[in-house]
């Protein structure tokens, strides 16, 4: 059984900064790539950012120069560092990630999400 546990998310004022935090565990052969999502209220799910194995990355362009995702493979986690938010960077953030459970195949694994919010 895999599970993905984020962290970190909070209350913060327009101009600060959030780290979050998500952490894989469980039966697990090899983690492909990883990502965050975000939904804001009445919105769908979005992209935020992805990370491949080889630590190649990629952004929407709403939070690119703003936010960094990067992971700790020896602990199966990724992070996502966030500064300078906006009150549109509110929203559930979801931890995804595409793990491989055995040699034999990969299933799309996602996170519970962890509250964002932006607001003076």
């Amino acid at each position: 059984q895999v599970q993905l546990v984020e962290s970190g998310g909070g209350l913060v004022q327009p101009g600060g900064s959030l780290r979050l935090s998500c952490a894989a565990s469980g039966s697990i052969f090899r983690i492909n790539t990883m990502g965050w999502y975000r939904q804001a209220p009445g919105k769908q799910r979005e992209l935020v950012a992805t990370i491949t194995s080889e630590g190649s990355t990629n952004y929407v362009d709403s939070v690119r120069g703003r936010v960094t995702i990067s992971r700790d493979n020896a602990r199966n986690t990724v992070f996502l560092q966030m500064n300078s938010l906006k009150p549109e960077d509110t929203g559930v953030y979801y931890c995804n990630a595409d793990i491989m459970p055995s040699r034999w195949y990969s299933r799309d694994y996602w996170g519970q999400g962890t509250q964002v919010t932006v607001s003076s």
